[in-house]
């Protein structure tokens, strides 16, 4: 047999595919100065991941790691809300996130000048501003970048998942049943895709941990902590202010949850 014969057929990249691993080495790159990437999600709105962010990243802040929030919720960004920022930034590159109480940030409210006008984009133009905030940002040195990601399974949270080399997913419930269903669809879709699934945490919590349980049992993964039913925690958020900056209580709860983070 000849050796044209002989030979393994060549396997031939879709171009693609080529840009998508093209731009993935770039960012990685360019996101080089940040030690660990993390993103906060669930398949279902409503949860908490937004309190669960914002939370973890100035629990992180407070013991004295350099943290970052990336608000990649392009469409419905609620961040800046959380945290009483209303700056409205230019576009000129690189973008340079805001600093609030010493953690930057980063979101599609900091270019609009009214946060009730929706940002009304099809898919494409989501995926292109996470590749904006991704590629094209000044995060400058990071311990950590905590990502919020927005409900469902669709184009933000693929973005994130095909672009950027995360540590892991921290994923979100309530104690209700259907939440924790719709949580155990975002674990098997992050470990799908070959991202891992730090942990658990129930939001909301009556203090029995019953979806946060059913959640991380299914995936195999820590149950990281629960943040019981506060109005406290709520009102913080819709004043602009962080919790865990003005609550021992809830701070503690946080505290064990990040501790768990850090430690694994």
């Amino acid at each position: 047999m000849s050796d044209d014969h002989a030979a393994e057929p060549k396997m031939h990249m879709h171009p693609s595919m080529l840009k998508v691993i093209e731009q993935k080495k770039r960012i990685k790159e360019r996101l080089s100065g940040i030690k660990n990437k993390i993103g906060v999600y669930s398949a279902k709105g409503g949860v908490g991941k937004t309190t669960t962010a914002v939370n973890i990243a100035y629990t992180l802040s407070g013991m004295g790691y350099k943290v970052g929030i990336l608000d990649a919720d392009i469409d419905c960004p609620n961040v800046c809300m959380f945290l009483g920022i209303d700056t409205v930034v230019k576009d000129d590159y690189p973008l340079r996130p805001v600093e609030k109480d010493g953690v930057k940030v980063l979101s599609t409210a900091m270019f609009v000048d009214d946060r009730t006008k929706p940002i009304i984009w099809r898919g494409p133009m989501v995926g292109k501003m996470v590749s904006e905030f991704l590629e094209n940002a000044d995060w400058g040195e990071l311990d950590y970048l905590i990502v919020d990601l927005g409900p469902g399974t669709s184009d933000g949270p693929l973005s994130i998942i095909q672009l950027l080399d995360l540590r892991g997913f921290i994923l979100v419930t309530t104690p209700q049943h259907i939440p924790a269903i719709n949580t155990i669809r975002s674990g098997r879709m992050a470990k799908r895709l070959g991202v891992a699934v730090l942990g658990v945490v129930e939001n909301m919590s009556d203090g029995n941990v019953k979806g946060g349980r059913e959640a991380a049992d299914a995936l195999g993964c820590d149950l990281l902590g629960s943040v019981n039913s506060d109005p406290a925690l709520s009102g913080f958020s819709d004043s602009g202010r962080v919790a865990v900056l003005h609550d021992k209580k809830i701070k503690e709860e946080y505290m064990a949850i990040v501790r768990r983070i850090v430690g694994g």
